[in-house]
């Protein structure tokens, strides 16, 4: 039974497949499919693109800012945390989190503005 969405014989490129597996081998794919399914979530997305518009924000901040209450934004921070893709500082009874790294803010950029970006480089 033929499908239109699948070859109808078995056959590869055995360059273009030591050239891919090549490359597979030399990144961390398994972080970037960590990452994906951590930013999976909606919320988290908010979290980290309300982050990505301000250096910091307390937790205060970012759970008004999404609509949601302290302890569920807490929650969310606390899985970014673990995952290394947010940090924070206590400066008295404030938590003010941030962005770890600048790839993420490009990557949330990059995901919601996709025509902006490619503007940008014609």
């Amino acid at each position: 039974m033929s499908r239109k969405d699948a070859c109808d014989i078995y056959c590869y490129n055995e360059e273009k497949v030591e050239y891919i597996q090549g490359k597979l081998s030399n990144h961390d794919l398994a972080g970037v499919s960590k990452l994906f399914k951590v930013i999976g979530d909606e919320r988290r997305t908010q979290i980290l693109y309300a982050l990505s518009l301000e250096k910091e924000l307390c937790v205060c901040d970012i759970a008004n800012s999404i609509g949601t209450s302290v302890a569920t934004a807490s929650h969310h921070l606390r899985t970014l945390h673990k995952q290394g893709i947010v940090d924070y500082r206590k400066e008295g009874k404030l938590a003010f989190y941030f962005l770890k790294e600048i790839q993420v803010k490009q990557l949330i950029h990059i995901l919601l503005f996709p025509a902006e970006k490619e503007n940008a480089h014609v």
